[in-house]
């Protein structure tokens, strides 16, 4: 998983509230176990129309957001299903971070698990950074996770809460499979013992 640390992006404003994961990738896209290519998908329903063009309203294609690493989104960001899906398609658009005042709990922990960082903020938070993101290619954001502050395009400064299990595994850039492999010494070490203990095993 790649690791999180700082970045500085311009930040994309998206104010609807309770965007579900079918939303964000919709169902028949799901199809793949690839981790890659979905970002095209991200948010296909209300990113194109019915002949597959790009709407030139929406947030993600106009000139200023289409490099955008960070999202700042309505409460109750991706509520609905399960789908890890989700994380993927905005990893592979190129989101790493999403702040918003409410996750659904299921999405949220999706995020940790694939190097996105999701940040709550308060409502009144929410309004200062929504206002910065709506300056377009003047909305630049930094994202501090050492530090667990943003910085917005005046200089002014948020902290922010995470847990610090969670924001070791984003510094460190470990997912389930990298924790256990942090253990790889001991669990050679207890296979070379059960070994000897039982080798008819």
């Amino acid at each position: 998983m790649q690791k999180f640390d700082k970045i500085t992006s311009v930040a994309a404003p998206l104010p609807m509230i309770n965007i579900d994961t079918d939303k964000i990738i919709p169902k028949n896209y799901l199809k793949t176990i690839k981790r890659t290519g979905l970002g095209k998908a991200l948010f296909a329903e209300i990113r194109y129309d019915e002949a597959g063009n790009e709407k030139p309203d929406f947030v993600l294609n106009k000139p200023a957001y289409r490099r955008a690493q960070i999202l700042v989104a309505g409460e109750n960001f991706g509520c609905g299903s399960s789908r890890e899906h989700a994380p993927w398609a905005l990893l592979d658009f190129g989101i790493r971070c999403v702040i918003s005042t409410s996750f659904a709990d299921i999405f949220y922990n999706n995020c940790f698990k694939n190097g996105i960082l999701p940040i709550k903020v308060t409502p009144e938070q929410l309004e200062k950074l929504m206002d910065d993101a709506n300056r377009g290619a003047n909305a630049t954001l930094s994202v501090d996770l050492a530090a667990q502050e943003i910085r917005g395009p005046d200089g002014g400064v948020i902290k922010f809460d995470i847990d610090a299990h969670r924001k070791h595994c984003l510094l460190e850039g470990l997912d389930d499979i990298g924790l256990t492999m942090e253990k790889d010494k001991s669990i050679a070490a207890f296979e070379a013992k059960a070994a000897t203990a039982r080798p008819w095993a």
